[in-house]
């Protein structure tokens, strides 16, 4: 992918485009490669860099959802789990099977979860992942070695998907240019065009770049915009209401030694309504989430102390190691765009997680809502909706079968490029050629100067940022560490990108205000 390039097609083109797609997050960037593997001629505008909210900062889970299924939601749950053995399929160098127990601590809730669990694999059907089972004490400590053992009677096994939400988000990007889609990062839509009857027939689109601005004919524009569903909404019609409740849920990261397992434990029911999770996630040890209702999303939203706090106090229940404020390597958080419901809400945490689809009475196609796990399902139900809208050909989905970007069965032999798949040999080549970019920018990170160099070459980063929080995932592991980087990389980038040493002081001074404020030491 190269942004140069994918400005040009805009700037070259003369007829109108069949999509515009604004967002280029998990529901946009799905809904770009439903599209153009159908054939539509797809264009998707993103106004900071790819996944740069919500779809980067989630808890890294396939899943189809357990509390779901506790709450009712059957269908979700059955949709999910169909997904999650399709993503399974499509991207198996992306995503992989991941083992979870409930530590039981009464006498009750081996049968109760035990129960559970198991309409939870009769669900899955075809697309199971794995039978769950019930475990003794013995068992359950032998897996988890690090958990708190007093008033441990078991625990229940079974088994769910784990990811790179943001890798694959920059793989779904690479799928959708490969079947001829443009994608441009750090294009924000200024304002939507509208024909002498009223229907939005464009975009009028800045480039943060050059500054230059594009008008942008389009014969349907979708709103997937995530958090930031309402402020697009709003340029369509300013009296609207508002469709989305935002909620905030954060995230810590430990070493490894904290869960020192290739397990993750599910706490099913926290003091908040939650269901919590541990989880190994790139030698690493992953815990939350937290859910706080807010008033407004932002791109780069704070923890609160008391979600902290919450997370540390609930972790110390179930791991022999207490984990302590100084311990956290990174924090991060997410804010959800839940869907508001009819009436008012006693807690985000009762939302539906359901996608919605809607028209207004310009023609603005909106979807919101939804998981990271069914975005495959929200993207075909969207482009249904767009081929009605706009009049187009009809076209049937392909993306049951669409094999990912990078599609690769076995990595094991790819070391820490496991996430690139097929990619992984063209950064060893670029490590080859020039031993210094072979070596790790960090010691305490497997991350090395040829994945930059990948980056800024081929996967449209554009900044420091781009390249430790979303290229790589450095600042989500390690704050410090991704920090003391920063400068390194942005030498590399600049190398490729023809900048100066202005531009690289810059960079890491940008970046390590940012580091900043991922860590709590």
């Amino acid at each position: 992918m190269n942004r140069e390039q994918m400005i040009a097609q805009i700037a070259h083109r003369n007829t109108p485009w069949d999509i515009v797609v604004i967002g280029g997050g998990a529901t946009g960037m799905g809904v770009a490669v439903d599209a153009a593997t159908r054939g539509f001629d797809v264009l998707l505008l993103e106004a900071k860099d790819f996944a740069k909210g919500t779809s980067s900062r989630s808890t890294k889970l396939v899943h189809g959802g357990v509390r779901y299924l506790e709450q009712g939601n059957v269908s979700l749950v059955m949709e999910a789990l169909k997904e999650r053995g399709l993503l399974r399929q499509n991207a198996p160098h992306l995503v992989r099977d991941l083992a979870f127990i409930v530590p039981n601590f009464s006498w009750w809730e081996a049968p109760f979860y035990g129960i559970g669990l198991k309409l939870y694999d009769m669900l899955a059907g075809k697309y199971g992942f794995g039978k769950s089972r019930v475990l003794s004490a013995d068992e359950t400590l032998e897996r988890l070695p690090t958990l708190q053992t007093e008033g441990l009677r078991g625990g229940v096994i079974y088994y769910d998907g784990q990811f790179d939400d943001a890798r694959l988000l920059i793989h779904l990007a690479a799928t959708a240019a490969d079947h001829g889609a443009a994608l441009v990062n750090y294009m924000p839509v200024t304002s939507l065009l509208k024909d002498e009857e009223g229907y939005i027939n464009g975009v009028v689109a800045r480039d943060d770049e050059s500054r230059s601005e594009h008008t942008i004919q389009a014969r349907v524009v979708i709103n997937a915009t995530g958090i930031f569903t309402d402020h697009i909404r709003q340029m369509a019609d300013p009296e609207s209401t508002a469709m989305v409740e935002p909620s905030q849920g954060i995230h810590l990261v430990f070493e490894q030694s904290f869960l020192e397992s290739d397990t993750a434990i599910m706490v099913p029911h926290t003091s908040d309504g939650r269901v919590m999770f541990a989880i190994p996630w790139h030698d690493h040890t992953l815990v939350g989430t937290t859910d706080t209702p807010i008033e407004e999303p932002s791109y780069e939203p704070r923890p609160f102390e008391q979600e902290i706090q919450f997370i540390l106090d609930t972790a110390a229940l179930y791991l022999s190691r207490p984990p302590k404020r100084s311990d956290v390597l990174s924090v991060y958080v997410g804010i959800r765009p839940l869907v508001k419901s009819g009436g008012p809400a006693s807690k985000t945490s009762s939302l539906s997680r359901d996608h919605t689809i809607h028209v207004d009475n310009s023609g603005l196609l909106t979807i919101t809502g939804g998981k990271w796990t069914t975005y495959r399902h929200m993207a075909e139900d969207c482009v249904d909706h767009a081929i009605t809208l706009g009049r187009l050909r009809e076209e049937p989905c392909v993306t049951k079968t669409l094999k990912i970007h990078g599609y690769r069965k076995h990595t094991e032999d790819l070391g820490s490029l496991w996430v690139y798949g097929s990619d992984a040999d063209a950064i060893r080549d670029i490590a080859a050629r020039n031993p210094e970019l072979g070596t790790p920018l960090h010691s305490a990170l497997p991350y090395i100067g040829g994945e930059i160099v990948w980056a800024t070459r081929q996967e449209m980063a554009r900044t420091v940022e781009d390249a430790l929080a979303r290229r790589t995932r450095a600042l989500f592991l390690d704050a410090r560490a991704a920090s003391e980087m920063a400068l390194p990389a942005a030498r590399i980038m600049a190398e490729e990108l023809h900048y100066g040493e202005d531009w690289i002081q810059q960079q890491a001074a940008e970046f390590r205000k940012l580091a900043s404020q991922y860590s709590l030491r």
